[in-house]
């Protein structure tokens, strides 16, 4: 009897042990990714881009010629979506990414300068 009690309370301190070590994988897995999603990028692109002040009539301009065509004249959506305070629900760095990486059919790849880039935040942080 002495033998089965001992054995079960093996058992429970092994499975807490487990529990343990498993539970702190998942806390370090989450704290990972949230760091992943909070820390600054490092790429040399972006970084340069927010370096930039940005020229809303320049990026205007950038807007009508590469965006407006899908995106509206006024940025309201046409074949693409609204852009329509797009800044609210978007980062300037996920706003980069989206418009370079062509990641996202059926708009294409669009590479411009740093500059220009920075130009066209500056347009579509304003938009309301």
């Amino acid at each position: 009897m002495n033998n089965q009690l001992l054995q079960r309370e093996t058992n429970y301190t092994e499975i807490k042990k487990t529990t343990l070590s498993l539970l702190t994988v998942i806390i370090i897995l989450l704290l990972s990714i949230i760091a992943w999603w909070l820390i600054p990028t490092k790429d040399p692109y972006t970084l340069e881009v927010l370096s930039y002040q940005g020229n809303i009539e320049r990026g205007s301009a950038i807007f009508q010629v590469n965006c407006a065509g899908c995106h509206g004249i006024n940025g309201n959506g046409n074949v693409g979506p609204s852009l329509k305070d797009i800044s609210k629900h978007k980062s300037e760095v996920k706003i980069i990414n989206q418009v370079v990486s062509g990641k996202t059919p059926p708009m294409p790849k669009f590479q411009p300068s740093a500059e220009d880039m920075a130009d066209l935040l500056s347009y579509l942080r304003q938009l309301s």
